[in-house]
C-alpha cells in the first residue's frame, strides 16, 4: 500500500474527505518526526512504539574493493509492534 492509498483507506474508513484524510496523515507523520528528532518516544497504545535508539560506529567491508571501512555512528528510527497489531497480523 502507498500514500495514495493509505488516504484513500483513511477517508473511506473515517467518512473525511479525500483532502482532509490526506492532511491528517501529514501532520500525523509530521508529529511522530518531530518528536523523534526531539528524542522523545512515542506509545500509541494497542499499536506500537516509535523510538530512536543509537548505533555505534563499526567497521565493514567495501563490497567492489573488499576493503575494510568504517561505518559512522548514526540514530535510528525503530518501530515496535504492539500486543493487539502482532495479534491482528498473527
Amino acid at each position: 500500500m502507498n500514500k495514495t492509498e493509505l488516504v484513500g483507506s483513511i477517508a473511506a474508513k473515517s467518512g473525511l474527505s479525500k483532502a482532509d484524510a490526506k492532511k491528517a496523515l501529514d501532520a500525523t507523520v509530521e508529529a511522530i518526526a518531530d518528536a523523534l528528532k526531539a528524542g522523545d518516544k512515542i506509545s500509541l497504545v494497542g499499536f506500537g512504539t516509535f523510538s530512536v535508539t543509537a548505533r555505534p560506529e563499526r567497521q565493514g567491508i567495501n563490497p567492489a574493493t573488499k576493503a575494510p571501512i568504517t561505518i559512522a555512528a548514526k540514530k535510528v528510527a525503530k518501530f515496535k509492534a504492539g500486543a493487539d497489531l502482532d495479534n491482528a497480523i498473527n
